[in-house]
Formats: structure tokens, C-alpha cells, sequence
């Protein structure tokens, strides 16, 4: 599934359009926080993904007995209890950087802005423009390790 979609546009309303094009379950939704949102825990949910997103640092558990976001509750409190930086090791949320690393490679190899005009044209660029870094990952990726302590 993909979206191209302004710069102003509201991450979590373009994901859900996104979820709702994948036609299989799929085993987790990860993101940043920008997708802390009720829907995106009910969209995967439905699909039965598990939904590693970390809580606002501001987040409070819901109030109510039975709450829908029981899932999302339980991400805070766990968030509370062993600390972000250890949730994010154990949940696996660290993955997502390779995303971010994505991205960066695209602003970096193809540049940070798209050169066509019309939303077509800037459709397949993108597209083509993805290919391109999907067939480079597939090539293979560069071994790297952590110099120094």
C-alpha cells in the first residue's frame, strides 16, 4: 500500500487508508508517535496486528473498566514501569529506524523533493524512485558496527 500525501497531511488518517488497502492480516503496525491514536490500535487490532507505537511521554491510561484502548493502556503502563528506552529494546520498536534510514537514503540518493509538477507525474516519480532503493536494499546492505563505548 502506498500514499503520497502533503507535508501537512495528518500521518494517522493516511495510515488507516493505508491498512484498509492491505488485503492480509499482518503481524504488527510499527511507527512513531504521531500514530498514538485510538484508530490506529482499532484498524490493527482488527487485522490482528500487534501496534508498537510509543505513548506520548504526556499519555495517561484510560479511565474507564472496559476501555478499547486496553492494548494502549497497557503499552503506558508498561512504558512506565520499565522505562522508554528498555520498552523500545523489548518491543522491538527499534526496527523502525530502519524506516527512518529509508527515508533518509531517499532525500540523500534521489533528493528531498519531488521535480514533477503534476500529482500523476509525482506519483510514478515516487514510485519509481522507491524501486530504485528497493532494488539497491536488495543488492545488499552494508555491514556496520558501533566504534568506541
Amino acid at each position: 500500500a502506498q500514499a503520497l500525501t502533503h507535508g501537512s497531511a495528518d500521518d494517522a488518517k493516511a495510515a488507516l487508508n493505508l491498512i484498509d488497502c492491505i488485503a492480509d492480516d499482518f503481524a504488527s503496525f510499527t511507527a512513531d508517535g504521531a500514530y498514538d491514536t485510538l484508530a490506529i490500535y482499532d484498524a490493527s487490532a482488527a487485522r490482528g496486528a500487534a501496534v508498537i507505537v510509543p505513548p506520548s511521554r504526556s499519555a495517561t491510561s484510560s479511565r474507564q473498566q472496559r476501555s478499547r484502548s486496553s492494548v494502549r493502556d497497557g503499552t503506558i503502563m508498561r512504558v512506565k514501569d520499565i522505562v522508554r528506552r528498555q520498552w523500545k529494546k523489548e518491543s522491538g520498536y527499534h526496527q523502525q529506524a530502519r524506516v527512518e534510514n529509508t527515508f533518509f537514503r531517499y532525500k540523500t540518493i534521489v533528493g528531498p523533493r519531488l521535480r514533477a509538477r503534476h500529482s500523476k507525474s509525482q506519483k510514478a516519480e515516487a514510485i519509481i524512485a522507491c524501486n530504485i532503493l528497493n532494488r539497491m536494499t536488495g543488492l545488499g546492505m552494508p555491514e556496520s558496527f558501533a566504534v568506541g563505548a
